[in-house]
């Protein structure tokens, strides 16, 4: 039975909401439902329209411009002034302040107005260094993770990672306290194996997929550190794989205008297990994003996983499961046949139930989303007192 904590006010931020389908809102999202669950009253900022409640989770939109993410092909919101009062005010009417990410705009006024206003400020760090093509994109990443992500991971109240890779990076920081290190979860109960062929086919049918077709998949927004130039040239020169995208974004895989490419937009839930299910491998080419929940969600389908060597490593009990491979954006051509040459010897690999089962348990047993919700809990409730915050909710 789930702990129940005494009232807490907690004020989360991310960058965009859950609806964006990246990572790290989606990351952001499971825990607010963990930490609601715990009894934790639950506000969450981020970029967006209209102020809705997601259960017991209450949301509140940020006005921002999407002119950073239009010119560099970055998500990246600008808030607006209005966004930055509501920020400094609903600071103030909360107990503790969580942040996904150091670098975004909501992050940096959240930590300007939690130390004026004496509140305990938690970041969760997703990400250390993007090594984008572009070296424009990796001189202001760098200088941001030394000028903004540095100091606020160092003066931060606690810093909470869930890849080993992003907390080696970050590793020379002189922290204020101990970093911690959780691993995300996966909802096992809906991301799953399929228990025979025959369930692959039928998912297949609904999806208006073919059968008897190696299919490649891959989930996430259409970016450049998702490896997008990478699985071109992949898709181009292994033409007897179907290659299915789930996801959206600026680099449309439909473009390429190759008969052996599907996209699937808006998938989540159920209906993207579904999708892992009908699947015969997960590629992954991505960079700088420590260890992405689609990782999680395809050991779970007990799916065979091939992805970037960062992170293969980034947990390192995941790696008996994982092929890693060296990716490099600025040369996609060569890491396309590095991939390609994986995909064909995990394709000839011959699958047995024994094997998608020790997938499926490893994953349900490293990967709790209950577990990790507790472990917020914890460290957000040791940095409160708690003498006053229950007489204080129910005073006038």
């Amino acid at each position: 039975m789930a702990n129940v904590y005494p009232p807490l006010r907690l004020l989360m931020l991310s960058h965009y909401f859950e609806e964006r389908r990246g990572g790290i809102e989606i990351i952001a999202a499971a825990v607010a439902r963990e930490l609601a669950l715990r009894g934790l009253d639950v506000l969450w900022l981020a970029a967006g329209s209209g102020a809705s409640a997601d259960g017991a989770v209450r949301r509140l939109p940020l006005a921002a411009s999407s002119a950073a993410e239009r010119l560099l092909k970055i998500p990246y919101p600008i808030l607006w002034p209005s966004a930055w009062f509501r920020i400094f005010r609903e600071v103030g009417r909360r107990d503790v302040v969580l942040v996904h990410d150091a670098l975004y705009m909501a992050s940096i006024l959240a930590y300007l107005a939690a130390r004026l206003q004496g509140k305990p400020y938690v970041i969760v760090q997703h990400v250390g260094f993007v090594p984008y093509r572009s070296s424009l994109l990796r001189g202001l990443m760098s200088l941001a993770n030394r000028c903004i992500a540095v100091p606020l991971l160092r003066r931060a109240d606690r810093v909470i990672f869930y890849s080993d890779l992003t907390m080696r990076y970050f590793a020379a920081v002189s922290w204020k306290r101990p970093p911690a290190f959780f691993p995300n979860g996966v909802d096992t109960a809906t991301f799953f194996p399929a228990s025979a062929s025959s369930e692959v086919d039928s998912m297949r049918r609904q999806l208006g997929l073919p059968l008897g077709v190696p299919l490649a998949l891959f989930v996430g927004r259409f970016v450049e550190k998702k490896g997008l130039h990478v699985l071109e040239p992949m898709a181009r020169a292994r033409t007897d794989v179907l290659f299915v995208f789930a996801g959206h974004g600026e680099l449309d895989p439909r473009s390429w205008g190759l008969a052996n490419v599907r996209v699937y937009s808006g998938l989540s839930g159920s209906t993207l297990a579904a999708l892992y299910r009908a699947s015969d491998l997960l590629v992954l080419p991505s960079v700088g994003e420590g260890f992405p929940l689609v990782v999680q969600e395809a050991l779970a389908c007990a799916l065979p996983v091939i992805c970037g060597s960062d992170t293969a490593s980034a947990d390192p009990r995941a790696s008996p499961y994982l092929r890693g491979v060296p990716v490099d954006l600025g040369r996609p051509e060569e890491t396309a046949r590095l991939f390609v040459a994986e995909m064909t010897r995990a394709l000839a690999d011959p699958d047995t139930p024994a094997r998608r089962r020790a997938g499926f348990e490893f994953a349900r047993s490293a990967y709790s989303w209950a577990a990790c919700g507790m472990a917020y809990a914890d460290i957000l409730q040791g940095l409160c007192p708690k003498g006053s915050r229950a007489e204080e909710l129910n005073s006038p």
